[in-house]
C-alpha cells in the first residue's frame, strides 16, 4: 500500500520478496530467463492455460467468495479437459504430454 501512495520506487529485490514479481534475474541473463519462461508456458496445454486465464480475467471484481466458487468450477472443468487427463497421465508415466488441443486454439 505504501508504495500505491506514496509513489516509492522499490528495488528489485524488495519487489521479489514483497510477491510484485516472481524472478529478479540479472540484466544480462533476461533474454535467457525470458526465454525460459517462454518456453515453459508455451510447453503446457493451451486449453487448460486458457481456462486458467478466463477464469483469472473473470473473477475480478467479484467477491472472495464468488472467486472461490469460480475457481472450485474451473478447477473441475480443467480436470475433465483430456489435456489435464492428459497430464496426469504423462506425469505417472514419466513422459511427455501429448496435448490433444492444436496452439492457439
Amino acid at each position: 500500500m505504501e508504495m500505491l501512495f506514496t509513489g516509492r520506487a522499490i528495488s528489485a529485490q524488495e519487489a521479489l520478496r514483497s510477491g510484485l514479481v516472481s524472478l529478479v534475474v540479472p540484466s544480462d541473463k533476461l533474454e535467457e530467463e525470458t526465454e525460459h519462461v517462454v518456453k515453459s508456458i508455451i510447453s503446457n496445454s493451451a486449453a487448460v492455460l486458457a481456462l486458467g486465464k478466463q477464469y483469472i480475467y473473470s473473477q475480478m471484481g467479484t467477491t472472495p467468495s464468488a472467486a472461490f466458487k469460480q475457481g472450485t468450477d474451473t478447477m473441475v472443468c480443467n480436470l475433465a479437459h483430456p489435456d489435464a487427463q492428459e497430464g496426469i497421465a504423462a506425469f505417472k508415466e514419466k513422459r511427455a504430454p501429448k496435448w490433444t488441443t492444436p496452439k492457439g486454439k
